[in-house]
């Protein structure tokens, strides 16, 4: 049994790693990328509606950004443990910038500026080139860091994620007032600076193996195929990193569950207009920002399995009182009119939470991941992220229109608690033996 046990963090902060010429590079070329990301996806919502003039549209589109996410995660992981990842990454830049830029263009042609299938076809080439992305630059980290810079990495990461989406969020609409087509520019140049900044970089390169002659007689499908089982064996062989798999996916599930029950969970327990979601993704937004710069700027000497399973308990605890509180507010008339700021201050917390279940964890993931197999590793994280979660928030969903919002916040919360305490028993029944890579 491996329980998840790391060792403390050295010295660093966000400047120590930001003097890895490579590390920055990829840094920036990461908040370019993503940034991209963002003004596309919110483009591609007001460009979907605008073409068809209906919601129907605009959910499809959706679906095809995130389809290609189940679909293509596995091979890319395969992708980027057998081919130089430095090329991987850049070509994936410059690939997606010439698919990007196929919006604008379509424009001026006759016949295609008002068809939707054409957008959509876009949309679908554009999320299955970057999911090679991910799993390549999730194996290089730790390839370019000092082990005990890993944590101030994945801070800076959640920190990229989570400034782009707010960034990507206010400035696509308002640069597409200036022109419908102006943002899908704006991504184009972004991921042409991110491929620049690839190519600018020093990347190791992958030590190559020579296939046995047992592989070589094989179809290239089935090398594949063989290929994602040595992944998935990795996983099920190691607690650890099973632990720390699930714990990721827990964490991001959360974090889509809050954004998908918000509108109901403002207007039916705190009793505010549905619109005025930002009362409670704003302070999670927050949260999750404090969250990155704690963990990887000032409190890196913490010991991580104790703030992995702290926040179990933690985020389950919040949960229920998320669910509850307001809802007990309802009864006591002098109460119910800070409804607004208890719910904002729980939302804060999660966020918080959000960020201390998941910076860990992907640490964790990075350390103990030899760099042969690590790329098949985050391919099927991302693959799960992106797939498994969406059935238990339609479910969510679903059970929250018929049983009441608070009710599955607090179930959620509950199943989090008791999650957690496993985790703690488990962890302090098992010996500490320290975490190395697996093969």
């Amino acid at each position: 049994m491996d329980p998840i046990r790391l060792p403390v963090e050295g010295p660093g902060g966000f400047r120590g790693a930001l003097r890895h010429t490579a590390f920055r590079n990829i840094w920036f070329a990461q908040l370019a990328a993503q940034l991209a990301d963002k003004f596309l996806l919110f483009s591609l919502i007001i460009l979907a509606y605008h073409i068809s003039g209906g919601s129907t549209s605009v959910a499809v589109t959706l679906l095809a950004y995130t389809v290609p996410a189940v679909l293509f995660a596995p091979p890319a992981g395969v992708i980027a443990d057998r081919l130089d990842r430095k090329q991987i990454m850049m070509w994936c830049n410059f690939g997606r910038a010439a698919v990007v830029a196929l919006i604008p263009i379509a424009s001026v042609i006759p016949g295609v500026k008002d068809d939707f299938f054409h957008l959509l076809v876009i949309t679908l080439l554009f999320s299955a080139i970057g999911q090679l992305f991910g799993p390549a630059e999730a194996a290089v980290i730790p390839t370019i860091l000092p082990r005990e810079a890993l944590i101030t990495a994945n801070s800076m990461a959640l920190l990229t994620m989570v400034l782009t989406l707010v960034v990507g969020g206010v400035l696509a609409p308002v640069v597409s007032r200036i022109d419908l087509y102006a943002p899908y520019w704006c991504a184009v140049v972004l991921l042409v600076i991110g491929g620049t900044l690839i190519f600018a970089s020093e990347i190791p390169r992958l030590e190559r193996r020579k296939p046995s002659p047992v592989e070589e007689s094989r179809s290239r499908f089935r090398v594949m195929l063989h290929d994602l089982q040595e992944g998935i064996d990795a996983l099920r062989v190691s607690r650890g990193l099973r632990l720390a798999f699930g714990q990721v996916s827990i964490a991001v599930l959360v974090l889509f569950m809050l954004y998908t029950l918000a509108p109901a969970y403002v207007s039916r327990v705190i009793g505010i207009a549905a619109e005025d979601t930002y009362v409670i993704l704003g302070p999670a937004t927050a949260g999750a920002m404090l969250s990155a710069v704690l963990l990887g700027q000032f409190l890196r000497q913490l010991d991580r399995s104790r703030v992995l399973a702290g926040s179990l308990v933690a985020n389950g605890l919040t949960l229920l009182a998320l669910a509850a509180v307001p809802e007990a507010m309802k009864h006591f008339p002098d109460l119910q009119v800070h409804n607004r700021i208890t719910g904002a201050t729980f939302s804060f917390l999660l966020g918080v939470e959000f960020g201390a279940i998941l910076i860990p964890a992907i640490t964790y993931l990075m350390e103990s991941t030899s760099d042969a197999i690590r790329g098949r590793v985050f391919a099927l994280l991302y693959m799960v992220i992106n797939g498994v979660s969406a059935l238990p928030v339609l479910v969510a969903a679903a059970l929250a229109d018929n049983i009441g919002t608070a009710q599955v916040l607090g179930g959620l919360g509950v199943l989090l608690l008791g999650g957690g305490v496993g985790v703690i028993a488990g962890g302090l029944r098992a010996p500490e033996p320290r975490a190395t890579p697996t093969q």
